[in-house]
């Protein structure tokens, strides 16, 4: 087989980035009130920053394939001509634009040097662009792809508004007694941000500079075992199962915020870092690997809530990783789902400090019904 490298990153954050103080006059007061919750889940999360594809006054400035797009265009700044090499497009995302067309295709749709080449659009929430880049991986790697792109986008910003919201009480005693609780609705408001990132992956390591081999990709998913704990679209019902909003009236789907995003706090608490951090330490057993080989740490954190607990599920799994060794942006770019992670590896790879023989681990949990992808990059 071929070998497989990522030999670019790029990523594209719509406008100036927003502030914690500008949030509402973003997204709408409820109520036409200030949030009484809003302090307490951004001390809890830790973001200081995030991005929007929208002005104040609720102007769409990019669609989420516009972003995309804008992201893989970014991996060819240099030689644009040479976006006429790729021949292969693997689009993810949680937050399509539209159910149909599919999302890879409208991306394409935006990048016309791109000839007529093969298209996939891996669906789901924070671990679809994994998704999206292992496909990457294994075209290269069977040698069927020379220039496979990667990305994944969100833009999550339109149901986040306060229009989008029902008449809801916020419970500020409940928040401060379980920040559990604040992972609810608002709480999401005060999370997710807008933008996209792309990777380029080839059969050969870049001539000058550095590049990032490929080891292994492994994904995981414990939906066998495990109802949904984050949703949208549906209602999860008294027995776990989730209604969809195609069955229910378009009064009942307002009514009833069906289009929002929701999470079962519950299960979020008890399941995310436990399931997917006892599966890492089994990989990192069968593969002979240690923390001693990982200089780079780059967990997907939908909050800095998560921090700690990560930490202490490594460490009570005997593979505990120096805190100088993690990195996250989390707090400056917000949580960007699918793209996160994307992100954050474009941030530590153009940085200018990565030597060769590093390893990166990546790690990305994703609480829809509580899958995980983990990766293994070294730096050549």
């Amino acid at each position: 087989m071929s070998e497989a490298y990522i030999t670019r990153i790029a990523k594209f954050l719509p406008n100036e980035p927003v502030s914690n103080y500008e949030m509402e006059e973003y997204l709408g007061y409820i109520n036409g009130k200030p949030s009484k919750s809003k302090a307490i889940v951004l001390r809890n999360n830790g973001i200081k920053k995030r991005y929007y594809a929208q002005l104040k006054d609720g102007t769409v400035t990019h669609t989420n394939a516009d972003m995309a797009a804008r992201a893989v265009a970014e991996l060819f700044k240099n030689e644009p001509d040479a976006i006429s090499t790729v021949d292969l497009l693997s689009c993810a995302t949680s937050s399509p634009d539209q159910i149909m067309p599919s999302h890879g295709v409208m991306v394409h749709g935006h990048l016309p040097g791109i000839p007529s080449v093969e298209v996939v659009s891996p669906s789901g929430v924070c671990c679809a662009g994994m998704h999206a880049f292992k496909y990457a991986y294994m075209s290269v790697k069977l040698g069927e792809k020379t220039r496979a792109v990667a990305c994944a986008s969100e833009r999550l910003s339109p149901v986040l508004r306060a229009d989008r919201f029902e008449d809801e009480v916020q419970q500020l005693a409940r928040l401060e007694q379980n920040p559990y609780l604040a992972f609810e609705k608002d709480f999401l408001r005060w999370m997710l941000s807008d933008g996209a990132g792309a990777f380029l992956v080839e059969p050969e390591p870049n001539a000058s500079g550095i590049s990032l081999h490929i080891d292994w990709i492994e994904a995981f998913s414990y939906a066998n075992e495990e109802q949904a704990c984050m949703y949208m679209g549906a209602e999860k019902l008294a027995d776990g199962t989730l209604k969809s909003y195609k069955d229910y009236t378009a009064t009942e789907v307002q009514e009833l915020s069906i289009l929002s995003i929701k999470q079962d706090v519950k299960l979020l608490g008890e399941k995310i870092v436990n399931l997917g951090f006892v599966k890492l330490a089994e990989i990192m057993r069968r593969r002979k690997l240690s923390v001693d080989d990982i200089q780079y740490f780059l967990p997907h954190l939908s909050s800095y809530f998560f921090e700690k607990k990560i930490d202490e599920a490594l460490t009570s799994n005997g593979m505990g990783i120096p805190k100088e060794k993690w990195y996250t942006n989390l707090a400056t770019t917000g949580n960007i789902g699918a793209a996160s992670i994307y992100t954050m590896l474009e941030e530590v790879f153009n940085s200018g400090t990565l030597k060769k023989g590093e390893r990166i681990l990546l790690a990305v949990p994703e609480s829809s019904r509580f899958s995980y992808v983990f990766c293994m990059l070294t730096v050549c």
